[in-house]
């Protein structure tokens, strides 16, 4: 597993395509077994159903969206330390055994990643992350501290990452990572996916591997983040899952986007997934 996450971490930095191509973070949109009606599923925002039930991990904890608005200082601009699918993350701060706000500096620092609602997720999304990550634990995934969820609001506050995402030092820093640190982020990034397949309670299909999904912490510890497209895997005598295709486009396995079935291997790049079998 080692062997096929270094030749992304060689591949990513050499590759020449732009980080502004917006497609890699869209839904894939399967081209030969689709239909009208899947391609509108996979770009249409989910919502909450009803009389859904919600069942929120006690391991988390509840915050008010008042008091996420307090941490970050409003959501102000300066706070900002991205923008994904899901939607914009902003740097703030808590009380480090609760929720309520404290200044910037003191505390516990934490990235709160709130809801566009233009954009392509939403309820079910933001529902995988905490179904996932709120009962999962591992020093190779980031870790979710707490939600938020009121009125059509939908907030999820994870530990704070200092270095960022993998993504940001392969395309964006004028100073390549030294080969010891690639080779620590990719054991990380592989150590995360081998428990999601192998370790956990039950398995755990990824679906979204990409560098812009490594995230490091200030010693290089590499760490799995953005569940939202996450799906239980195979478990007895199943070798696969059924399900609609969701993922990057170029990250993921083509028989999963042609077949639309899910194996272990559907978490891994498709070059990746051809060096673990050579």
């Amino acid at each position: 597993m080692l062997c096929f996450l270094f030749s992304l971490v060689v591949c990513e930095s050499a590759d020449s395509k732009s980080t502004t191509d917006t497609s890699r973070d869209q839904p894939i949109v399967p081209v030969a077994s689709s239909s009208t009606t899947s391609h509108a599923e996979s770009t249409t925002p989910s919502t909450p159903k009803m009389g859904e039930e919600l069942k929120i991990s006690v391991q988390l904890r509840k915050f008010s969206f008042n008091e996420l608005k307090s941490a970050t200082r409003s959501f102000r601009r300066e706070s900002l330390l991205g923008e994904g699918g899901f939607g914009c993350v902003f740097k703030g701060w808590i009380n480090e055994n609760g929720a309520s706000p404290v200044k910037p500096g003191t505390g516990l620092p934490v990235a709160v990643k709130t809801l566009n609602h233009d954009g392509l997720q939403g309820h079910k999304e933001w529902l995988a992350e905490v179904n996932y990550l709120g009962e999962l634990l591992h020093p190779n995934l980031v870790k979710l501290i707490g939600c938020c969820i009121e009125d059509d609001q939908r907030l999820l506050v994870y530990e704070f990452m200092p270095r960022g995402s993998l993504e940001n030092h392969l395309f964006r820093r004028s100073l390549p990572l030294p080969w010891s640190i690639r080779m620590k982020v990719a054991l990380g990034a592989a150590k995360g996916l081998a428990f999601l397949h192998e370790e956990a309670e039950k398995p755990v299909i990824y679906r979204d591997f990409k560098t812009s999904n490594i995230l490091l912490d200030a010693d290089y510890n590499a760490k799995l983040s953005d569940f939202g497209l996450a799906k239980d895997g195979p478990e007895g005598d199943k070798t696969h899952v059924s399900t609609r295709v969701m993922g990057t486009y170029g990250y993921a396995a083509p028989e999963y986007v042609m077949t639309e079935t899910v194996i272990t291997f559907a978490s891994m790049p498709p070059l990746l997934k051809k060096n673990t079998e050579t």
